[in-house]
C-alpha cells in the first residue's frame, strides 16, 4: 500500500494504518510530507505533556488518567518517549509494563517511541507524530516525556496543555528544578501524595510560585494525586478540560504555534547538514591554512 493508502486508513481510525503511519513518519518518508501538509486548519484532539522528574509516578499516573477517559467514551492516544538502546536506538519499554491493561482496549492506541539521542526528552520527529495524530478520531493525545530534567522544557513547544509531576520528595530538589522545569508547567500534580511531608512540599509549591515568573498572573493549580490509588485523579482531569477551555489559556496559542514552527524550520534547515560533510570542507581549508571557525560558519 501507499503512503497515502494508509494515511486515510489511519484518519478513518484503522490502528493497523495509524501504526504504519507513525512508522513512516518516523523514516521521514518523501510521501508523509504531502500528508502532513494536507492536514485540516485548526481543531483536532487536545495535546497534553505528561513530564517531571524519573520516578515521579509519571506511567502510573498516564495509566490512571487513561482509565479517567476512557470511562468518559473518550478516545485516548499515548505517545510514551523512552530512552534509547544505545546498540539499537529503539525504545526501553520498562514502564509500558504499567499501561498493559489498555493494549487491547478499541478506544485506546499507545505508543512507545525513542529518544534517539534527543537532548530535551522527546522524540526527534514528535511533533510530526502528534499533530497526525490530532487528525485521527481520537479526543485526547498524552505525550509522556522520558524525565531527564531541566531539559524537557521542549515539550511546551508541543502540548496544548502542560502536566509538571512531583513527589513529596523534590523538596530540595526544587531549587534546581525551578529554572526550567518548573517554569513550563501548566498545572503542578503532586503525585504520591500519600507520603510524609505532602502537605509542607505542596504549602512550599505555593509559596515558590507566589515569587515565580506567574505572579502577575493567575497561580498554577497544584493538584494532589495517589496515581496508584486513582485518588485525586478526577480532578487533575477536569483542571485539565477546564484550562484548555480557559480563554487566557488559548491566547498561549500563537507561542505554541511559533515553537512548533520554529522546531520545524531548524529541523529542515539542518536536515542536509552533515558532519562528516563538515569535517571534508574543514580538512582542506586546514591544509591550505586558511581555515577560520566564524568565516566557515558564516561562508556554509
Amino acid at each position: 500500500m501507499t503512503a497515502e493508502q494508509w494515511w486515510r486508513k489511519a484518519v478513518g481510525g484503522d490502528l493497523r494504518g495509524i501504526a504504519r503511519c507513525i512508522t513512516l513518519i518516523e523514516a521521514e518518508a518523501p510521501d508523509m510530507a504531502a500528508c502532513l501538509s494536507a492536514l485540516p486548519a485548526g481543531g483536532g484532539a487536545r495535546i497534553t505533556g505528561i513530564t517531571g522528574p524519573p520516578g515521579a509516578g509519571k506511567s502510573t499516573l498516564v495509566d490512571a488518567l487513561i482509565g479517567r477517559m476512557t470511562a468518559l467514551g473518550r478516545r485516548v492516544a499515548v505517545l510514551c518517549v523512552d530512552p534509547s538502546s544505545p546498540f539499537s536506538q529503539g525504545a526501553i519499554l520498562g514502564d509500558r509494563v504499567r499501561m498493559a491493561r489498555w493494549y487491547r482496549h478499541p478506544g485506546v492506541y499507545i505508543r512507545s517511541l525513542a529518544t534517539r539521542g534527543s537532548l530535551g526528552g522527546l522524540h526527534p520527529n514528535i511533533l510530526e507524530i502528534a499533530q497526525f495524530l490530532s487528525a485521527c478520531p481520537f479526543d485526547d493525545i498524552l505525550v509522556e516525556t522520558v524525565g531527564v530534567g531541566q531539559s524537557e522544557v521542549e515539550i511546551t513547544g508541543l502540548a496544548d496543555v502542560t502536566v509538571v509531576v512531583l513527589v513529596p520528595e523534590s523538596g530540595d530538589e526544587i531549587q534546581t528544578l525551578k529554572a526550567g522545569l518548573m517554569e513550563i508547567a501548566d498545572i503542578f500534580a503532586v503525585n504520591k501524595c500519600d507520603r510524609p511531608d505532602a502537605d509542607r512540599f505542596v504549602a512550599g509549591l505555593h509559596a515558590m510560585m507566589t515569587v515565580g515568573r506567574r505572579a502577575a498572573g493567575p497561580p498554577t493549580p497544584v493538584v494532589r494525586t495517589v496515581a496508584s490509588r486513582d485518588e485525586g485523579v478526577g480532578e487533575l482531569l477536569e483542571c485539565m478540560d477546564r484550562l484548555a477551555g480557559d480563554v487566557a489559556h488559548r491566547d498561549r496559542r500563537l507561542d505554541l504555534l511559533a515553537d512548533r514552527a520554529w522546531h520545524l524550520i531548524v529541523k529542515k534547515r539542518m536536515k542536509d547538514v552533515r558532519k562528516a560533510d563538515l569535517r571534508e570542507r574543514i580538512s582542506a581549508l586546514e591544509a591550505d591554512g586558511t581555515f577560520n571557525l566564524y568565516s566557515f560558519i558564516e561562508n556554509y
